[in-house]
């Protein structure tokens, strides 16, 4: 049963929403991607910030102050604000702070585990802390000497990140949705171009279509073989196969040349018309070509086959029968009639003075029709004399006489 929806329409849903899968598996790498991306430009330049701090020689010798917050304080706030940064914290070796954003901070120990920079190494991950959670890079501060003295952090808030992301993927969103819809209108372009070039035909009538043409194409009497140009038979029906001797599967996509023979192949390189009669094997064949040899030697054209076995059959049957009338009329006999008969009607009408054509027919077994008919040849022939008897009774009847006896 043929589908409810039309090849259009299914073709035009079925690009749809391949263009929307590819978009949204596209949109969604693209987002991952940005989003990373994001993250590492935040990483690079809160961890050149972090490194830039704790490089200050004006933060490394703070350390030695009485109060090395009122010295570090402000410097963290100047760089924090120049880098848009959500916290530039400094903390000395026992996690106590000497700089926050948020002043009261101050002095107090830091909220997550300060181990990794104090151990020499640099942190980057996501944390929760006194201002919520956020991205952070935590380096170490060393002195002159090299000795591990304290660490120093900074941040973003995740939230901030989030927003960011946010707004940026509204620009990715409104790429994808143009992005479909160029797609939409591209698949119903697409389509438009596929049902021209099977005119517009649905699927149940092409295979309608096809089952005909195999239906009609195997079961013609005349041979059809169809060769491309490069010289390979593409088409072949079950006639043409049985005229030359094979099967239809192993002509497809035989070279024409080969298994055509040379005369078929003659008549398809050169085009016949009207029409050429050749012999192959015992059939004998009218065949037809539309096509002609190109430049480059290759040959695009249908062969037809017609038997003509059996009218060739039949125009021998009738010379022969024509030259028998031929003799016969050359010999004075007429169609119909046979020379032997003739001859047993001729002496049975000698051996008597006179008979009637039902008693010659008697004396040879043969009906008196076919016995007038060659008593009439006698007669007309002038062999035999002709009279009639008044002595019967009704109508009177034909008597026959020989000649030699009289």
């Amino acid at each position: 049963m043929a589908s409810k929806m039309t090849l259009r329409v299914q073709l035009l849903v079925l690009q749809a929403l391949i263009v929307f899968l590819v978009t949204l598996a596209t949109g969604i790498v693209a987002g991952a991607f940005q989003e990373q991306a994001l993250r590492e430009a935040y990483k690079d330049r809160m961890q050149a910030v972090a490194q830039s701090i704790a490089a200050l020689p004006a933060v490394q010798s703070a350390f030695d102050d009485a109060d090395p917050s009122a010295a570090i304080q402000p410097i963290a706030e100047v760089i924090r604000e120049a880098s848009d940064l959500a916290y530039v914290v400094v903390a000395n070796e026992d996690g106590i702070r000497y700089s926050h954003p948020n002043p009261s901070r101050i002095g107090e120990k830091v909220s997550t585990d300060p181990s990794i920079p104090l151990s020499g190494e640099i942190y980057v991950g996501t944390q929760t802390g006194t201002l919520g959670t956020s991205w952070r890079v935590k380096v170490p501060i060393r002195d002159d000497e090299g000795t591990v003295i304290g660490t120093a952090s900074v941040g973003i808030l995740e939230s901030e990140l989030n927003e960011e992301f946010s707004a940026n993927l509204v620009w990715l969103i409104s790429a994808m949705l143009a992005a479909a819809v160029l797609g939409v209108f591209g698949s119903a372009w697409v389509t438009s171009v596929i049902r021209r070039r099977i005119y517009r035909l649905e699927p149940h009538q092409i295979a309608a279509l096809v089952k005909n043409q195999e239906t009609t194409l195997h079961g013609l009497s005349e041979g059809v073989i169809t060769v491309d140009d490069r010289g390979r038979i593409t088409l072949v029906n079950d006639a043409a196969a049985r005229f030359l001797g094979t099967d239809a599967a192993h002509l497809d996509g035989a070279p024409a040349a080969e298994v055509l023979g040379e005369e078929l192949a003659t008549v398809l390189r050169e085009g016949e018309a009207a029409g050429r009669p050749v012999i192959v094997g015992s059939h004998v064949l009218v065949a037809r070509s539309t096509g002609s040899e190109a430049d480059d030697g290759g040959v695009g054209a249908t062969l037809l086959l017609r038997d003509h076995t059996e009218l060739h059959d039949v125009v021998r049957r009738v010379e022969a029968a024509d030259a028998i009338i031929a003799f016969r009329q050359r010999f004075g006999i007429p169609k119909g009639l046979s020379a032997e008969t003739l001859e047993r009607v001729s002496s049975a009408l000698a051996a008597r003075t006179d008979a009637t054509a039902s008693e010659i027919g008697d004396d040879l077994d043969i009906s008196r029709v076919s016995a007038r008919r060659y008593l009439e040849h006698l007669a007309s022939s002038g062999r035999a004399t002709r009279s009639l008897d008044y002595t019967t009774k009704g109508r009177p009847s034909t008597r026959y006489g020989s000649i030699d006896a009289v």
